[in-house]
């Protein structure tokens, strides 16, 4: 049986571990707990329901398509001048400089392979 966090089981309502499970500590314990299931073949709809064991080729995909649409705040230095193209381009396309950047790097990982 998969183990419940220690600081989410003290809280007393449910309003109180719902914000818990908001915090970067509590998704943290989610994904732990969904990869645990995952692997096991327990995953639940709801308590006490059990799923019949899927096929982990659906379940990996599943997961992907999710990571295409899921993001991550990273930091990276861009020359100035590729900054400030980029914000001409978000001007003139009336979106923001940093879709256009995130566009631009998605069209080149394409090409890239």
């Amino acid at each position: 049986m998969p183990r419940k966090s220690t600081n989410a089981a003290m809280l007393k309502t449910d309003a109180e571990e719902a914000i818990w499970y908001a915090t970067p500590e509590g998704r943290r314990q989610t994904q732990r707990e969904f990869a645990r299931a995952l692997r096991t073949g327990t995953l639940s709809r709801s308590s006490g329901l059990k799923v019949a064991k899927t096929d982990p080729n659906a379940l990996q995909q599943l997961m992907e398509q999710a990571k295409e649409s899921a993001t991550r705040a990273i930091s990276i230095r861009i020359p100035i001048a590729d900054l400030e193209r980029a914000a001409r381009i978000a001007g003139e396309t009336g979106v923001g400089y940093q879709t256009v950047l995130k566009r631009a790097i998605r069209e080149g990982l394409q090409k890239a392979g």
